[in-house]
């Protein structure tokens, strides 16, 4: 069955560094666009980052210079490296796949920026 999980995620202080990284099986990964969203307490749901099967990469405003996207379609892997890490940044961030009306999330991961 189709599998998104998500590993990473954890708690770091403000400046810091996480690498988030999505498994994906049970679909043809490389013909999906893959992206990352996030989720905090009181807000919406919110686009990061995507990449597109062809490895055309966007980012929110936010995050941009910040965090990088990257995917390896040897591995089904998508990976968000993110750097200078800030309080606002923290939340549960979810792995997503879309291919034109087909599309699955992961579970999330937490991430949390604190001193």
């Amino acid at each position: 069955q189709v599998q998104l999980v998500e590993s990473g995620g954890g708690l770091v202080q403000p400046g810091g560094s996480l690498r988030l990284s999505c498994a994906a099986s049970g679909f043809t990964f490389s013909s999906y666009a893959m992206s990352w969203y996030r989720q905090a307490p009181a807000r919406g749901r919110e686009l990061v980052a995507y990449i597109t099967r062809g490895g055309i990469t966007n980012y929110a405003d936010s995050v941009k210079g910040r965090f990088t996207i990257s995917r390896d379609n040897a591995k089904n892997m998508v990976i968000l490296q993110m750097n200078s890490l800030k309080p606002e940044d923290t939340a549960v961030y979810h792995c997503h796949a879309q291919y034109s009306a087909s599309y699955y999330w992961g579970q999330g991961t937490q991430v949390t920026v604190s001193s």
